[in-house]
């Protein structure tokens, strides 16, 4: 199969007999936020993995800053037909939380964005995160706790926290205290490709 391009703004140009697709379904922390160069963004570090390890498959990066879950939802139905992907990512709710929205209707968009993506044939992984501490311990808490009961309830794949061991370390965030660095990309890659590699050899074995 032919791989795919991605262009600069994450949408893919499909060539003949294109390759299995991953769908990136995020937001700022996907799309590359406050970056000088896209290439230096964790999805396009998955991109550069799967390359040379001769894995034929094209990312496409669906990543929106500001996105919600909503919109997220909003915006899937077009994304599963023009892309037809066999993986998709989903990294939505920070800006849920951030925003201090219900995290009922949060849980109740991620199980739907999970159905749908599955019901177009693709395999999930969910990406979770967590939220700075002033937001008070109850709803942090709580917003964390959805992405495990979510993924226990759809038995999603599950990443717990994209920023785990980022967060933490104030010289990996940009300035807005909310953002990775440039530097952080490759610890971001590394936590999810762990659960991320077995999607992919379970796809290659169908």
């Amino acid at each position: 199969m032919l791989l795919a391009l991605i262009s600069s703004s994450g949408a893919s140009v499909a060539r003949a007999d294109p390759a299995p697709a991953i769908l990136v379904l995020g937001d700022s922390l996907s799309a590359g936020y406050g970056l000088a160069r896209p290439s230096e963004g964790w999805v396009a570090l998955l991109d550069g993995r799967l390359r040379e390890a001769g894995l034929d498959w094209r990312v496409v990066n669906a990543s929106v800053s500001g996105e919600t879950t909503a919109g997220g939802l909003t915006r899937l139905p077009t994304l599963l037909e023009r892309e037809r992907p066999e993986l998709v990512i989903v990294q939505l709710g920070a800006n849920d939380g951030l925003r201090g929205l219900d995290l009922e209707r949060m849980a109740a968009n991620l199980r739907a964005i999970i159905e749908r993506s599955r019901a177009a044939g693709g395999r999930v992984l969910l990406v979770g995160n967590r939220l700075p501490p002033n937001y008070g311990a109850d709803y942090t808490e709580r917003f964390q706790a959805v992405f495990k009961t979510v993924a226990e309830e759809t038995g999603a794949a599950l990443v717990p926290a994209l920023l785990a061991g980022v967060a933490e370390r104030w010289e990996l965030m940009q300035p807005d205290g909310v953002h990775p660095t440039a530097a952080a990309q490759p610890q971001l890659f590394e936590n999810v490709w762990p659960v991320l590699a077995p999607l992919l050899d379970d796809v290659g074995a169908r």
